[in-house]
């Protein structure tokens, strides 16, 4: 069993910081849970364009108020509090909070905490080591 509070998270190497969003990694691949899950915050009045090409994520919205847009194919859904997306055909995105936006992510394969974002909102595909 593994037991775990954001506290503890709180400023150590899974505790991610961009000046856009912060992510604290609760659940990573050496868990081998088969997912990972994270604390996200995304920061009011910012643009954030994502596409996980590696990657299935599911958002829950436990806090505040945006919009999140298909950039393929232009659609755009308000989000709030009780807001889940689900991005299952690795959609290209864009996040566009209103005011800061607090959400649980859950990434399928897991990520491993190393990965960033490149050029294109990707993160690529990392495999845990099982050394």
């Amino acid at each position: 069993m593994i037991v775990r509070t954001l506290d503890e998270i709180t400023d150590t190497e899974a505790d991610i910081k961009t000046p856009n969003w912060r992510s604290k990694r609760i659940v990573l691949a050496k868990d081998k849970a088969g997912f990972s899950m994270h604390e996200t915050t995304l920061y009011a009045g910012t643009v954030n364009d994502f596409w996980y090409a590696n990657h299935i994520e599911a958002v829950f919205v436990v806090s505040g108020e945006g919009e999140i847009t298909n950039t393929e194919t232009g659609e755009t859904f308000e989000l709030k509090p009780g807001s889940l997306y689900l991005l299952d055909q690795h959609d290209k995105h864009q996040l566009r909070p209103k005011t800061d936006v607090r959400t649980v992510c859950v990434f399928n394969p897991p990520v491993t905490g190393k990965e960033v974002h490149d050029e294109n909102g990707v993160y690529p595909l990392v495999v845990e080591d099982d050394a």
